[in-house]
């Protein structure tokens, strides 16, 4: 639901799929190290404006349907999704770090935020201590076209 209008997307493909378990496995001792509580996708915003990033990582255990903000999310780019249009929202909502995963090139991208309304791209994530560069090498691909 973004400002009262609902985008409805199919759920992913099995390479989405499969990709957002690895990166559960890869992430989860960096995460548990910083004090993070890994989740899969979930709502945050309000009831009339929310996004549904891949992961999150939160300060303590999200309670409730509603997540007013995490420390990090983390989103894999599908054809025609809208990925880069959810930064604006999630700065606003006070997210810290966002980790893109690209399927497609194979790459990993952090953004830090940088203002109440924009994040700059970083070699490196601060709450996870690990740069772009190791996760990208630890990570186990899905196969091309899927």
């Amino acid at each position: 639901m973004w400002e009262g209008s609902y985008h409805v997307a199919p759920a992913p493909s099995a390479g989405h799929a499969f990709l957002d378990n690895v990166l559960a496995v890869v992430l989860h001792p960096y995460a548990q190290a910083a004090g993070l509580t890994g989740t899969g996708p979930f709502n945050l915003g309000r009831p009339d404006d929310y996004r549904v990033p891949d992961r999150g990582y939160h300060r303590g255990e999200p309670k409730g349907t509603w997540v007013p903000t995490a420390a990090m999310v983390v989103e894999i780019i599908s054809p025609d999704d809208e990925t880069y249009e959810k930064f604006v929202f999630y700065a606003k909502h006070g997210v810290e770090e966002i980790l893109v995963a690209d399927p497609a090139a194979r790459t990993l991208t952090i953004w830090r935020r940088t203002s109440a309304a924009s994040y700059e791209e970083s070699t490196t994530s601060k709450l996870l201590a690990i740069s772009g560069t190791e996760l990208t090498a630890a990570i186990t691909w899905p196969e091309k076209g899927d």
